[in-house]
């Protein structure tokens, strides 16, 4: 449901080493070569190989984390819930295995959050508050998607807790309006044209930043796809789709998503343009069962 990344910058390594395994990385490698290794194959994880092995890398660092510097801590820890969020979508639709990812992306979201002793004091408080000693839109924004998709799977519990996502979001927002292709934008957004207006909705004010995501990014296709499915289709409080809003709208963005190029976002544009093949097949459907 939630979309949103600075640009990557593509690490030219000798093959040898993106196409190594797990099995490769020695006791004796000290967790900076490991850091390299994974980061390396990070950037070829629109294969599902490549991310597999790039978690499974950040994660044997897991053991001996706290040794680490914090900075050095914070990205193991953004980098695993990322990766959570990522490898969910590979699967076809929301499935058990993709509930656990989100949890254990939430967990380990939390995690890098309460590095920070400020967090720590105030989240008892509440997370509104906490959130203002944050200055990590990378862990703001990656806790957003999975504690969001993890609601999306409970309709119920997200009607109590989406509140907390929509923080998240403004306050990624806040820190870096640009972040990750100005997703966070369009992720709020989304939220805001869905929620009723009573539970903290505002359908105009959606509108607008997911429209701003596509201006700050216009090389970041998944803005378009959020545009396109939340603001093209109709959906009721719990998040199932009830008809066609703008049937011309999505239509032109799915078309300018999959004449658009990969270009610096090999992971998210590459799922955009089969999001987009996903939504005109569900605009066919309910074109369909309209006529």
């Amino acid at each position: 449901m939630f979309r949103a990344c600075r640009p990557l910058v593509l690490i030219l390594v000798p093959a040898v080493v993106l196409l190594s395994s797990l099995g490769s990385v020695l006791a004796t490698d000290s967790p900076s070569d490991v850091i390299a290794q994974a980061d390396a194959v990070y950037a070829l994880r629109y294969e599902l190989e490549s991310l597999q092995e790039a978690f499974d890398l950040y994660e044997s660092l897991l053991p001996d984390l706290e040794s680490l510097p914090v900075q050095t801590q914070a990205h193991v820890l953004n980098r695993l819930f990322e990766l959570c969020y990522e490898k969910a979508m590979f699967s076809e639709g929301n499935t058990p295995e993709d509930q656990q990812l989100f949890i254990r992306g939430k967990e380990y979201g939390f995690q890098s959050l309460r590095l920070n002793p400020d967090f720590v004091a105030n989240e008892v408080a509440r997370l509104e508050r906490a959130l203002q000693y944050v200055t990590d839109a990378m862990a703001t924004h990656w806790l957003a998607n999975a504690w969001g998709m993890h609601l999306e799977m409970n309709p119920v519990q997200g009607l109590i807790e989406q509140g907390s996502v929509m923080t998240l979001f403004e306050r990624t927002v806040e820190l870096d309006e640009a972040f990750w292709g100005g997703s966070a934008a369009s992720g709020l957004g989304s939220l805001l044209i869905m929620v009723p207006g009573i539970m903290g909705g505002n359908i105009e004010r959606g509108l607008e930043l997911v429209e701003r995501s596509i201006e700050i990014a216009p090389d970041y296709l998944h803005n378009r796809i959020i545009l396109a499915e939340y603001w093209g289709f109709t959906y009721n409080m719990f998040g199932a789709v009830t008809g066609v809003r703008d049937a011309e709208l999505i239509e032109r963005e799915c078309a300018l998503v999959l004449e658009g190029e990969i270009g610096d976002w090999p992971f998210w544009n590459r799922r955009a343009k089969l999001e987009a093949e996903r939504l005109l097949q569900l605009l066919a459907d309910w074109t369909d069962e309209a006529g």
